[in-house]
């Protein structure tokens, strides 16, 4: 199968994070939640299905890649394209491998102005992160060396009076202050 426009496009690079994650690869599971999310939809707006079918694929496989897209457009009878579009729209979607934990660190205004940046600066130092490279849209997970951890800021997490807040995974942390961050990287052993 031929990633043309896809490689162009894509930034399904290798990360030091690539190794706590499978390659894609359309598992019976997948398929059976491909057919399920399917018949939810008539037969000319099965592309309807491409938000469900890729929170799943990032839930298994920790992003979407360049053979999730193509995988994705057949089971729809769409173009890549239209996939990547969604892919490349939604910032919750990752086309790298973050760490085996993820840390999305809120950055609107209540949580910068409780620390969240000083947070971040914080969680970088004690992980070896180097966020010089990060770009905001287009490649905002910055993964540690030992791939481990990895870091992004959010748009708000909704919980505005406890500043600053951060996910790690799905785990919603509260008043995460700098002077906090090793406390909170402890809860995650290897």
């Amino acid at each position: 199968m031929s990633h043309s426009i896809l490689e162009e496009n894509v930034a399904s690079h290798e990360t030091p994070g690539s190794k706590f994650f499978p390659a894609f690869l359309p598992t019976p599971a997948l398929e059976a939640e491909a057919e399920k999310r399917l018949a939810q939809f008539p037969d000319d707006q099965k592309r309807s299905a491409v938000l469900p079918l890729l929170h799943f694929i990032q839930h298994h496989h920790g992003f979407i890649s360049a053979e999730a897209i193509d995988w994705t457009a057949e089971r729809l009878g769409i173009a890549p394209i239209k996939v990547l579009e969604v892919v490349t729209f939604y910032p919750g979607f990752r086309q790298s491998a973050p760490g085996k934990f993820h840390i999305r660190v809120c950055r609107t205004l209540s949580c910068a102005m409780g620390g969240s940046h000083e947070l971040m600066e914080k969680l970088c130092e004690l992980t070896g992160i180097d966020r010089s490279e990060a770009d905001a849209h287009h490649h905002p997970v910055t993964v540690s060396p030992c791939g481990k951890w990895s870091v992004e800021f959010a748009e708000c997490l909704a919980s505005c009076g406890t500043a600053p807040v951060c996910l790690v995974n799905d785990d919603f942390h509260e008043a995460v202050s700098a002077d906090k961050a090793e406390e909170l990287l402890g809860k995650y052993p290897d």
